[in-house]
């Protein structure tokens, strides 16, 4: 069981440099820093009294000032200590000091890997003139392009950043003031490498839009509605996973086939969607469990209509009708999301009982993803409708033929699923992802990194659009209650607030009406730069979800996502608090660096909370369902170490 306890926090104080030799030059150089430091701010050094007293003292100091180049390091202009982490996360890892006595330089360039030189030192003196991006510089060993892929987290008690830069790196600053300076600096860099504007109150504006300044400005931010949204959870509503607990594998279930989607049932089942059919498996307090049941996928090849009977590996599986039923949409071409269609399974009898096309006016079209009218609605046996997404497409399906009939495979033509609302936009949304409420409002995200929240009663026009932080949303999900929303993005994951004061004092959310400018900022949930570097090169966040509640008045109680071999478990009450110690001294949006890591052999799948009826009373969550391509695990949160 890992954690964000990790070596990263060792005090750089004792680090070793590379050799005992370069780290006794180190502390020497370290004091003549001091010295020379002392005696710039007045603390002038008495006149000898004679030659022969010259002659002592620079004997006393072995010329260490005769180097010129020693002297130069003395006065450099944003001198910092570079160090570096080596060992990974094994017994033996420490930080050495890589540049005992360097200094940074954010450089704008237009191309990443191009030679340092007088040309690029007038493009950062001009600042915004140009095409390009900045880069930032340390010494010799840095160079990265200023994004949030350097995974930057700020040590405001120690004056010190740390960062992942083809390696993971740490850099310790002289003073209080130039460890501000620099991040402010960074700040500004960050922005106009991410929006393409210089970082000015006018383009704030602009990218973020008057109401949502608090974005820009997080230390101006009203945070009222965070608390309030806490202090109103009831004593003991709220369990979650606290210190003294663990995680505990309870099962390990292995796969027919290889795992491409997981379905949790809230019932009796739940159902692993593989590369040749789905294996049922048995829902317990404790996790799933094989029940030795597999359906497998006809083999066929026979095609109505464009539409397959085969299937190309289904990327989404959609239960309905109280879980008897579900829905499998395969993409048209590998690597891509999309599908022109869907198959009905019947669970019940293992076959698939329909094929169903989307159309639209006589066109095909395809989907980019399905998900259920509302959070509880696979529970509902009469349940027909459905939600479907494509880029520009947001509406609702109805599996239910308009002239009463019942279609099946045996009729010629494949049945034609009825678009009963929605809205085709004309500009380009460029939406990816979408999830529901407990009663249906609707939130989505897009390339652009905005989510934009509908009511239950319209999905033309949104209630509310919040800003996009520069990175596509990849995933998606909403409370039940519809009040905080997380956002999945590769590198972070962005937890909203929704809720407001509307003009009468009434507290609503965002998908009932237009937030004003009183929005709260929202908070980052990040990997520490070590666990990010250790996670490999698939270290991309993913499918971030909460836990699963389906009846009003209960909160969620964490929040999951999967990084490459990691599942990563957050607190969620925990990064409510704006008291949390990981919130102290940082600059920009507040991350929240404080979870649990459950690392496997393989790349994770999914990574998802059973429903909360499956919580023991001696457990404040429900089981943590794993599943990799060969095997899928149960995880009980346990108050044994």
């Amino acid at each position: 069981m890992g954690g964000a306890q990790s070596r990263e926090d060792l005090d750089l104080s004792d680090c070793e440099s590379e050799d005992a030799r370069s780290r006794q030059e180190s502390d020497q150089e370290d004091d003549a820093y001091e010295d020379a430091r002392g005696q710039s701010s007045g603390e002038r050094a008495k006149s000898p009294a004679s030659l022969d007293d010259v002659e002592a003292r620079l004997r006393a100091l072995k010329l260490k000032y005769s180097s010129p180049s020693s002297e130069r390091k003395t006065h450099l202009q944003n001198a910092v200590k570079l160090y570096l982490h080596i060992g990974g996360n094994t017994p033996k890892a420490k930080w050495v000091v890589s540049e005992k006595l360097t200094c940074y330089r954010f450089v704008k360039t237009s191309r990443e890997g191009e030679s340092d030189g007088e040309e690029e030192e007038e493009e950062e003196e001009e600042g915004e003139g140009g095409e390009g991006w900045w880069v930032l510089k340390i010494g010799s060993k840095v160079r990265a392009r200023v994004g949030a892929g350097m995974q930057l987290r700020y040590f405001g008690e120690q004056r010190r950043v740390d960062f992942v830069a083809g390696g993971l790196w740490a850099v310790k600053f002289l003073s209080n003031e130039d460890y501000r300076a620099f991040g402010g600096r960074y700040q500004d860099c960050l922005f106009e490498n991410t929006y393409g504007y210089e970082a000015t109150e006018q383009n704030r504006i602009k990218v973020y839009g008057k109401d949502f300044m608090g974005w820009a400005k997080p230390e101006a931010a009203d945070d009222s509605m965070w608390e309030d949204a806490e202090d109103s959870l009831s004593p003991g509503s709220v369990t979650p996973l606290r210190p003294s607990q663990d995680l505990l594998e309870e099962f390990e279930e292995v796969a027919n086939g290889g795992i491409q989607s997981l379905a949790l049932g809230a019932l009796d089942n739940s159902f692993l969607v593989g590369d040749s059919g789905i294996q049922v498996v048995k829902n317990f307090s404790h996790g799933i469990h094989g029940k030795g049941v597999f359906v497998n996928f006809d083999s066929g090849s026979s095609h109505r209509n464009g539409l397959s009977t085969t299937y190309s590996t289904p990327k989404k599986a959609l239960l309905m009708k109280a879980e008897t039923n579900m829905l499998l949409m395969s993409p048209i071409n590998e690597g891509k999301p999309h599908g022109r269609g869907i198959h009905q399974l019947d669970i019940e009898t293992g076959k698939i009982v329909s094929e169903w096309k989307f159309e639209k006016d006589g066109a095909d079209i395809a989907m980019r993803d399905i998900v259920n009218d509302s959070k509880g609605a696979q529970l509902d046996p009469t349940g027909s409708t459905f939600l479907g997404l494509d880029d520009n497409r947001l509406c609702r399906w109805d599996m239910r033929d308009r002239k009463g009939l019942v279609q099946n495979l045996a009729d010629a033509n494949t049945p034609v699923l009825n678009w009963t609302q929605g809205h085709q936009f004309s500009r380009g949304t460029n939406f990816q992802c979408f999830a529901t409420t407990g009663d249906g409002s609707i939130a989505v995200g897009s390339l652009d990194g905005k989510i934009r929240l509908y009511s239950t009663n319209s999905m033309r026009q949104a209630k509310t659009a919040f800003p996009g932080l520069g990175s596509p949303i990849t995933h998606v999900d909403v409370t039940f209650d519809g009040k905080w929303i997380l956002g999945t993005t590769d590198t972070y994951l962005i937890l909203i607030c929704t809720l407001f004061t509307d003009k009468d004092g009434k507290t609503k959310t965002g998908f009932n009406g237009r937030m004003g400018n009183r929005i709260s900022a929202p908070r980052l949930l990040k990997l520490t730069p070590l666990d990010s570097h250790l996670a490999g090169v698939d270290n991309k966040f993913r499918g971030g979800q909460f836990s699963w509640v389906t009846e009003n008045g209960k909160q969620e109680r964490h929040l999951v996502a999967t990084v490459g071999k990691f599942s990563v478990i957050w607190n969620f009450q925990q990064v409510k608090n704006g008291s949390h110690e990981c919130y102290r001294n940082q600059e920009g949006l507040k991350s929240c660096y404080c979870y649990k890591i459950v690392p496997k052999d393989e790349s994770i799948v999914d990574s998802r909370f059973m429903h909360d009826k499956f919580a023991v009373t001696d457990s404040p969550e429900a089981p943590l369902v794993i599943a990799t391509p060969l095997k899928v695990s149960s995880f009980s949160i346990s108050s044994r170490r």
